[in-house]
């Protein structure tokens, strides 16, 4: 009987099936990229807003505070967007006739809200609790990028739940004394700009629990306000030359579950 294939069709069927691997490989590489790319999770872009508003501007040219705006930082699961009220308390006053401030006008003549469009947007079914964060000493700047550079504002991370675990599996790299958390400028201290971080001995909210000052309290000359009264004593404050010293301790501090808890399924699908 003749041979039907030819002895080469087994090297083509090799070839064929390595091919098919390759391609396979290939497509994954490219789905993989594509999911994190700018295209799917929005990172770097801007989003067309009702007003051009500058968070540069506000916040670093004329100094008003994040919880001005966003009253609701510390308090509640959303930071919140502020209402036509906020804003209408100093145009009111000033730029009262500028055209790009008509939206804002209109919106509080007739009631109806400004239709923003939310910038950082998590998905439906993924529970974020912004109060907690706060309360924990997560900066502002650490989620949302420099804000007060933003002459308009855009997503500064992915917001992906790899960029949400990398954070809960090392809480340490990011936590900060709750005075800083709303310094955009914290860079965490170093050994040319040590933080020195003692406790109160209060109870009450994480935020008296810890005192931190960039001034050696050994040698200041006016003792800390928050030592003043049936506090600790400068004496036991502790130095520290590095982001991850003084994560460690305010870890333990302010409580912060073990990085198991936090990268546990129901920290974030309830």
């Amino acid at each position: 009987m003749a041979q039907v294939f030819d002895r080469s069709s087994n090297a083509l069927a090799r070839m064929s099936l390595v091919l098919t691997g390759l391609i396979v490989i290939a497509l994954g590489v490219a789905l993989n990229q594509l999911q994190r790319s700018p295209w799917v999770t929005k990172q770097g872009q801007r989003p067309d807003q009702p007003i051009p508003f500058s968070h540069k501007h506000h916040v670093e040219g004329v100094g008003i505070q994040c919880q001005y705006c966003h009253v609701q930082v510390e308090k509640a699961a959303y930071a919140g967007i502020p209402p036509t009220k906020t804003c209408i308390n100093c145009h009111a006053q000033i730029w009262t006739n500028a055209d790009y401030l008509e939206p804002v006008r209109q919106s509080w003549a007739t009631g109806a809200s400004i239709q923003w469009i939310r910038v950082h947007d998590l998905p439906d079914f993924v529970y974020f609790n912004h109060d907690i964060h706060v309360n924990k000493g997560i900066g502002c700047a650490s989620c949302h990028g420099r804000v007060d550079e933003m002459p308009l504002m855009y997503q500064e991370n992915t917001l992906q739940m790899e960029w949400c675990l990398n954070c809960h599996r090392n809480p340490a790299a990011n936590l900060r004394p709750t005075s800083e958390i709303y310094n955009m400028a914290w860079t965490g201290p170093s050994s040319d700009k040590p933080v020195w971080c003692g406790s109160t001995g209060k109870g009450g909210a994480t935020a008296n629990a810890v005192n931190c000052t960039e001034v050696d309290p050994n040698k200041a000359e006016v003792k800390p306000a928050s030592f003043e009264t049936g506090a600790s004593s400068p004496a036991s404050y502790q130095k520290f030359t590095s982001q991850i010293e003084l994560g460690k301790y305010l870890t333990a501090q302010y409580h912060i579950r073990t990085p198991n808890e936090l990268s546990s399924c129901e920290t974030c699908h309830r």
